[in-house]
């Protein structure tokens, strides 16, 4: 007979009798830290049962099956860690609800929310659809208005928090793009992001190809077959593109993230040049779909002719009758592509060898890994065990129904994971991730109760180093993104330690003070930013600020989910009660206590560095 050990289940509240067969992951749970968790092998699943009295676990004839517990937050600070990375800010309210609930309820309660506004309907509202004399058509600003005003305060945070980091995988940066009507382009690039967020890698893959900004972005609209006699070939750089940024990756990899070696305990590459030119030919024969489209003169040029929005809004496409200058000639190449093992046949329709060539991509081993791994680094920790990368890779090959690429069960992988919730992570000095500028800011607006006077969210290109963020959403500087995956600063104890960090790519001696200063003024002043046009309440600071502890409390929790140390809390306390505030000082004293208090928290490097 076996013995029973007794453990905690999740929720912190209710024993649990576990098989002898059964290790703990961890320690015994202290004061504040996670719950203990155990490791139960699948055949001991019917005898650990939580709830109720008993010893050996064992079930007689005729009893009800065990309830499974569901696991919620012990702590305010564990439930705001756990929604701080999978959100974009937090709030009380919805700390006690996923305290309430638990952490699988609450995320799949964010992931069905229907999407509120998209953003090509947000730019049509506010008229930047519109032919009018300030020329939309041919300005980047309303793409930045858009972005910002998506983050900042639509609906639907968890949503848009994996969507920004898709983003950063599938980039299309709009200071690369050059043509009418450019914002509702990365405004459709960012809905199609968005929509396919807790859906189909294989359907985003697609939508991603036969994006019109992506088609310009990566030179895949217009792309014309080979002609021997001029000796033109396709050109190859959404083929390459494709396949080293977007699926499988420059080098073969173990399910667990980790390299490949062949016999000489070198890494395998994972195509050919060969393979490039061949998987070109499939993206040849592309471009903008017109039908429907209407050209129309421009308000302050009369003499200039541009079309409507419409061209920018759907796939491109293959029938050259829909192109902006009809033809009947394709320019899709009829020579049979040969590429990672599948071979397209010649004369292959266009339409076939698109789906035979995506779904080659789709199904090769690399994908989950590849993609796992950097989803994990954008929203959880840069240096996950192989363990982890392996526990979600599984998940994107089989969802346990047998469908490969279901996102929505690859992001409850990635923010579900043990190692993404265990208190271990807060004192190991190789879990976290540098939080983002953009985030930063971001989680600065939808704490602090930000609005925009106008409705327009004039917030602009913050990507400069020295006057901005360093940063801008869908302003990548190149496909490769604001940084890479694998990026390690060098001279530092994070390359000693062979471990990376890629935020840091974005990181020096420029951007640091700039980012304080940015800061400083978008918290700071009274008037707001982006023309005196946006500007947070904070409403609850000002309530309590005359109690520096209280109000230290609220932003040291809701900001960092309680990762300011002790000491960093005591040298920003002292700073605030440098000057005396009483509930009966002004508005302006109470207003300075406040900014003090908000741009000393963001700026510590206790906040900077998200466990």
């Amino acid at each position: 007979m076996k013995e029973a050990l007794h453990g905690i289940c999740l929720d912190g509240a209710t024993e649990i009798d576990v098989p002898d067969d059964v290790s703990p992951a961890l320690n015994a749970p202290e004061s504040g830290k996670a719950p203990l968790v155990y490791t139960i092998p699948a055949a001991s699943l019917l005898v650990a049962a939580c709830g109720g009295g008993g010893g050996g676990g064992g079930s007689s004839g005729g009893s009800a099956p065990p309830t499974a517990q569901v696991a919620k937050p012990a702590t305010d600070a564990e439930a705001a860690r756990f929604i701080l990375k999978s959100s974009l800010s937090v709030t009380e309210a919805e700390i006690s609800n996923i305290r309430s609930i638990g952490f699988e309820p609450w995320l799949t309660a964010q992931m069905d929310a229907p999407i509120s506004q998209t953003g090509v309907a947000w730019l049509a509202a506010r008229g930047y659809d519109q032919n009018t004399a300030d020329n939309f058509f041919d300005n980047e600003y309303p793409a930045d208005y858009m972005i910002w005003s998506q983050l900042m305060i639509e609906a639907n945070a968890v949503r848009k928090r994996v969507a920004l980091a898709l983003s950063e995988f599938f980039v299309v940066s709009i200071q690369g793009l050059d043509f009418d009507w450019r914002s509702q382009a990365i405004a459709f690039h960012w809905d199609q992001l968005n929509s396919n967020a807790f859906g189909s890698f294989r359907k985003m893959l697609e939508d991603v190809t036969l994006n019109p900004a992506m088609g310009y972005y990566l030179s895949t609209r217009g792309n014309r077959k080979e002609d021997t006699r001029s000796g033109r070939v396709p050109d190859e750089n959404y083929a390459r593109e494709v396949m080293q940024l977007f699926t499988i990756g420059l080098y073969q990899l173990n399910n667990d993230g980790t390299r490949k070696l062949d016999t000489n305990n070198q890494p395998i590459e994972t195509y050919t040049n060969s393979d490039v030119s061949n998987l070109a030919r499939v993206f040849t024969g592309y471009n903008w779909d017109f039908t429907g489209n209407v050209k129309i003169a421009t308000v302050s040029d009369p003499n200039r002719q541009i079309n409507s929005t419409g061209y920018v809004l759907k796939p491109m496409t293959l029938d050259p009758t829909k192109w902006e200058y009809p033809s009947t000639t394709s320019q899709h190449s009829t020579l049979e592509a040969t590429f990672l093992g599948t071979t397209i046949p010649a004369n292959t329709d266009g339409t076939v060898a698109l789906k035979t060539a995506l779904d080659a991509l789709f199904n090769h081993a690399n994908v989950g890994p590849f993609f796992s791994k950097q989803m994990i680094q954008r929203l959880v920790t840069s240096n996950p065990s192989p363990a982890y990368v392996d526990r979600v890779a599984k998940v994107f090959n089989n969802n346990g129904t047998g469908t490969r690429g279901d996102l929505r069960a690859v992001f409850k992988a990635i923010f579900l994971d043990d190692e993404a919730r265990n208190a271990a992570g807060l004192t190991a000095p190789t879990f976290g991730k540098v939080r983002e500028p953009m985030l930063r800011f971001v989680q600065w607006g939808r704490t602090f109760g930000a609005v925009s006077t106008s409705g327009n969210w004039r917030l602009g290109n913050y990507s400069d180093l020295a006057s901005g963020l360093g940063q801008s959403p869908l302003r990548s500087p190149s496909v490769f993104n604001f940084f890479r995956p694998g990026y390690v600063p060098a001279n530092t104890a994070i390359a000693t330690n062979s471990l990376v960090a890629p935020e840091f790519q974005i990181i020096n001696e420029t951007s640091t003070p700039g980012y304080v200063n940015f800061m400083t003024t978008a918290i700071g002043t009274s008037n707001g930013i982006g023309g005196n046009d946006v500007k947070a309440a904070y409403t609850s600071e000002l309530a309590i600020a005359h109690d520096s502890t209280a109000l230290l409390d609220r932003l040291c929790l809701l900001l960092a989910a309680n990762q300011i140390s002790d000491s960093t809390k005591a040298t920003i306390k002292t700073a605030l009660d440098a000057t005396a505030v009483t509930q009966t000082s002004s508005t302006t004293d109470k207003q300075r206590r406040v900014f003090m208090a908000v741009l000393l928290v963001m700026a510590s490097p206790d906040y900077l560095v998200q466990k």
